[in-house]
């Protein structure tokens, strides 16, 4: 059997096709019974050098890649295993043949080491691992690694594992963390925290209830530009902020990305559109950088541009505590789109653009200086700089190496699994002021979002004509290669 996988190759920037094979002796290829013993049908190369595609006798290969240039038509095994792989694959080989039980250790420290996690054995005293090669076997190699068709299955599972993460339909975000938590267990919860507010409120008052580890993948937080963005707003050194304006419509997604899967942009499968998918990491930076604002009013123009039932194109506005205003704008069928997040305060501005953050700093407080200065077009003298970063990027290999962290040495998290709800509360209250045609308060009706959802959700249609597909995300937001 052959399974088709699109990548892009880091070496060449090429994006290629592979075949993963697996091809026994009998099974049906082509017209014909797979034969692939020596001299077989299906074995007509130089044996003796084995060079050919079936050389060994069987059609076993990882990979068989269709491109151009140097490794056109190659068939390659190793090139495209991920690297923690190579290392637990070479560990059990030298487990096993060898019965190199330090060895072994050695290179699944590798892969602990990625994600900051310490030695294998020291972290594991009573297991004996330095001498007990079954022990070893059992506690970290793959041929041992138990297999759930389930979530629920998983965590109630015993001795299984200390930590999981939620990567499922939205729904069942709150849902699956809940019942992690009550089942003793570390929870590292996908965004969103879950659809509406309620349950997610249910959610955190489970974790604070636990001595559990709870994060949030608000991977976007590890980024240096928006790092720095929080630094500078919350020191205060910048003043009080006046206006906030992010225009973040780099979403882009044609009609084919919605047709592939039948849960996608539907009230029932996923809850929302464009800001439960796309704008989570955004609504998230918005509010832990600027803070929560304490009315909203929205626009939801739902199906705008696609064939969709939930929203793909939102203009809000909103209003801070401090009488600051605010405008967020995003949408899915802008092309080219725009990512600009803009922070007026009364000492200057920043502007964060094309991975850039540039400060406008002014002399003197523009409240002072408005009501000192002297003449009636006067300007406060302003300079204009690229701010510094630390340049770290870390995004989800920074987030699961913090959550590491916290759960052996007490470290801090990213973002804190209770802070979800914050990014949640925003969307919901664009999409209930939408609903209802005017602005809506913080908190809000929690009882009354979940009554028009619901509405929603009854009238949700199953999608027709689905054409399943694997997409490439090398062009979505924030990537720089495929996953």
């Amino acid at each position: 059997m052959m399974a088709k996988i699109g990548l892009t190759s880091t070496l060449s920037n090429e994006v290629h096709i592979l075949w993963e094979t697996n091809q026994v002796n009998g099974t049906q290829f082509g017209d014909h019974a797979a034969e692939l013993w020596i001299g077989g049908r299906d074995n007509i190369n130089d044996t003796e050098k084995e060079t050919g595609k079936y050389a060994t006798g069987f059609g076993c290969y990882k990979f068989y890649k269709e491109g151009v240039n140097s490794l056109k038509d190659k068939y390659l095994q190793w090139p495209y295993l991920r690297l923690a792989e190579m290392y637990l694959i070479y560990a059990e080989a030298l487990l096993k043949s060898k019965n190199d039980l330090p060895g072994a250790i050695e290179q699944v420290n590798k892969v602990r080491a990625r994600v900051g996690l310490g030695d294998l054995a020291v972290c594991n005293p009573g297991k004996n691992l330095t001498t007990d090669a079954d022990a070893l076997l059992e506690e970290n190699l793959p041929e041992n690694v138990k297999i759930f068709e389930e979530g629920k299955d998983l965590i109630a599972a015993e001795d299984v594992c200390d930590a999981v993460l939620i990567a499922v339909p939205h729904y069942q975000h709150p849902e699956l963390s809940i019942d992690a938590l009550q089942h003793n267990l570390h929870v590292m919860c996908e965004k969103p925290a879950g659809v509406y507010t309620k349950q997610v409120r249910e959610m955190n008052e489970v974790a604070k209830k636990t001595n559990r580890v709870f994060a949030m993948m608000f991977n976007q937080r590890t980024n240096c530009v928006y790092r720095k963005m929080h630094e500078l707003v919350t020191s205060g050194d910048l003043g009080a902020i006046k206006r906030v304006n992010w225009i973040i419509t780099d979403w882009y997604r044609t009609q084919s990305y919605y047709d592939s899967g039948d849960w996608r942009a539907t009230w029932e499968g996923e809850g929302g559109g464009v800001l439960l998918n796309q704008c989570p990491h955004n609504l998230d930076l918005i509010q832990w950088i600027c803070g929560m604002p304490s009315k909203v009013q929205a626009f939801c123009h739902e199906g705008k541009w696609h064939d969709i039932e939930v929203e793909d194109d939102v203009t809000a506005y909103l209003e801070y505590p401090n009488g600051a205003t605010g405008v967020f704008i995003t949408s899915t069928a802008d092309a080219p789109g725009t990512n600009r997040f803009e922070i007026t305060l009364e000492k200057g501005k920043l502007v964060c653009e094309n991975n850039v953050l540039t400060l406008h700093e002014l002399e003197v407080s523009e409240r002072e200086f408005c009501k000192t200065a002297k003449g009636g077009f006067d300007k406060p003298p302003c300079h204009v700089k690229e701010v510094e970063t630390d340049g770290l990027n870390e995004q989800h290999v920074g987030v699961l190496r913090a959550f590491a962290g916290r759960i052996l040495h007490g470290t801090p998290l990213v973002a804190e699994g209770e802070e979800g709800i914050n990014g949640l509360t925003l969307s919901n209250a664009m999409h209930l002021s939408s609903w209802l045609g005017h602005a809506v308060e913080l908190p809000f009706d929690e009882d009354l979002f979940l009554e028009e959802l619901n509405k929603r959700r009854a009238n949700s249609k199953k999608k027709e004509h689905v054409k399943e597909l694997v997409l490439d995300t090398v062009n979505s937001y924030g990537s720089k290669q495929s996953v």
